[in-house]
């Protein structure tokens, strides 16, 4: 009886201070080493396909381009931006902070009803540190049991050819990844020419490719599931967000305890054992070090190892899988099978429609941009009973191919426009072109010092793309 109450005491103490740390971490607060077992198992077969459509897509995508244009440029100190293929200027910022303020309300819902579904499958941290820098790991120096043999040793010749071994291919990864990296904000082209020029052409720019090279290593070498659980504010955001209706992953505690070690032949129901038989595989194979049977928590990135490892046990022992599964809080406590909800339904079509809405911002920009301004200290002329005012016009051609556009004014009416190359004005794709028109307008029109006019650009099809408000100067007149 003493040895069973201390055992709740023990349990119960646990409950209360799991939580009050990091797993990775000791009581001192020293750090501690995970070695995860390598996953194997449906789920994880499937996080591999995933990842490696995605890491193939990062490699390539810089050097795709569409009609000319790259498919994804980010250029903030040129102000070079491309997306999808269409260029995004200055002016266009206010559709990045639409889209920015859509994408947080998408991640939101998204972890609401779906948990932390992004941190294991499509993380950039995850996929690089699991599908690339592990993968290198458990090749060269083994599975768990072997690293951590291997980290125990001394220091003799095998812990150094494949400790220096591995840290090299780490860092050769990591000026990889750099460079595709510095692709994406200068371009492929521009990052190859540096390469060939050489440092003394180009010091600062090195500089920055090592900079960036020593931040990767670092991650991937030592910082490594750190990341998520100490630094990345998702893991603390998905806290706030989910409730007992969101999907993670979850320990059906209801089917699993009262947990106790396996023994063949054993009716585990009738002595009251849970389908849980403690084999701490669960535990091993976490890349987060923690124990999914303690419930949901902050360092899970629902990566699913857990459940491989779980179901290849329960396999093993002839028990259903699913002991560890993708479920609701509100599932595991009712012992209810997965279904797609109303809640899920309808939350699954606002987020597609922020997706619409998201590509409908960046569709949406006209193909034309145009502005009519005075240059600065210039007048008006009188002559032959007209007014006329010059303007410098500036046209942005968003599209890729070139445009041949007219210039109307729409009000007032009766006004003449006079240019030095004709009435037809070619920009070309993706151009920014200026130039002066004079604008006329009888001098009985002329009411005001400083009236409003408009101005619109037709392409060759009598299209409107764009109109401009402005100010036409007068002679300034006393009204009685």
């Amino acid at each position: 009886m003493n040895i069973q109450n201390t055992i709740e005491n023990i349990s119960e103490h646990e409950e209360k201070t799991f939580r009050d740390s990091v797993g990775t971490m000791d009581s001192t607060g020293k750090r501690k080493w995970v070695f995860p077992r390598k996953p194997k198992g449906n789920y994880t077969t499937k996080r591999n396909y995933t990842s490696y459509l995605l890491l193939l897509i990062f490699f390539i995508l810089p050097f795709v381009k569409i009609n000319g244009n790259p498919f994804l440029l980010i250029n903030i100190l040129d102000r070079h931006f491309f997306i999808a293929g269409q260029p995004f200027y200055p002016q266009d910022f206010y559709i990045l902070a639409l889209a920015a303020v859509t994408a947080v309300i998408f991640v939101m819902i998204f972890t609401v009803v779906f948990g932390r579904i992004f941190c294991g499958w499509l993380c950039p941290q995850t996929i690089f540190m699991e599908m690339v820098f592990r993968k290198i790991e458990y090749w060269i120096e083994g599975d768990r049991n072997k690293q951590m043999k291997l980290e125990r040793q001394a220091w003799d010749e095998e812990k150094i050819r494949k400790r220096v071994t591995k840290w090299s291919i780490f860092l050769l990864i990591s000026a990889i990844i750099s460079h595709v990296m510095f692709m994406y904000i200068v371009g492929y082209e521009s990052v190859i020419r540096i390469m060939e020029e050489g440092p003394a052409q180009h010091p600062g720019n090195f500089v920055t490719m090592i900079i960036f090279t020593g931040i990767f290593y670092f991650v991937f070498a030592w910082l490594r599931e750190q990341v998520c659980t100490l630094i990345c504010p998702y893991g603390r955001l998905q806290g706030v967000l989910i409730d007992k209706k969101t999907v993670n992953v979850h320990y059906d505690f209801k089917r699993g305890e009262n947990r106790a070690k396996w023994r063949n032949g054993e009716d585990r129901k009738a002595v009251g054992k849970g389908d849980c038989i403690d084999c701490l595989q669960c535990v091993v194979v976490c890349p987060t070090g923690i124990d999914i049977r303690n419930g949901q928590q902050l360092e899970c990135t629902n990566c699913t190892a857990c459940i491989d490892a779980c179901d290849e046990v329960m396999v093993k022992v002839g028990l259903p899988k699913g002991l560890i599964r993708y479920a609701t809080e509100a599932e595991i406590e009712n012992q209810s099978q997965f279904k797609f909800t109303s809640r899920m339904k309808i939350s699954t079509f606002v987020l597609f429609c922020l997706v619409v809405f998201t590509g409908f911002l960046f569709q949406d920009r006209g193909s034309m941009e145009a502005k009519f301004i005075k240059p600065a200290g210039s007048t008006f002329i009188s002559h032959n009973g007209k007014i006329t005012n010059t303007f410098t016009y500036t046209f942005l051609n968003k599209s890729y191919h070139d445009q041949s556009v007219t210039i109307k004014v729409l009000e007032p009416q009766h006004s003449e426009i006079s240019m030095p190359n004709g009435r037809i004005i070619k920009v070309k794709g993706n151009e920014l072109l200026k130039g002066n028109i004079n604008i006329s307008l009888p001098e009985n029109e002329v009411r005001l010092y400083k009236q409003n006019i408009e101005l619109g650009v037709y392409d060759k099809d009598g299209k409107l793309l764009d109109s401009y408000k402005t100010v036409f100067e007068g002679p300034f007149k006393i009204q009685l």
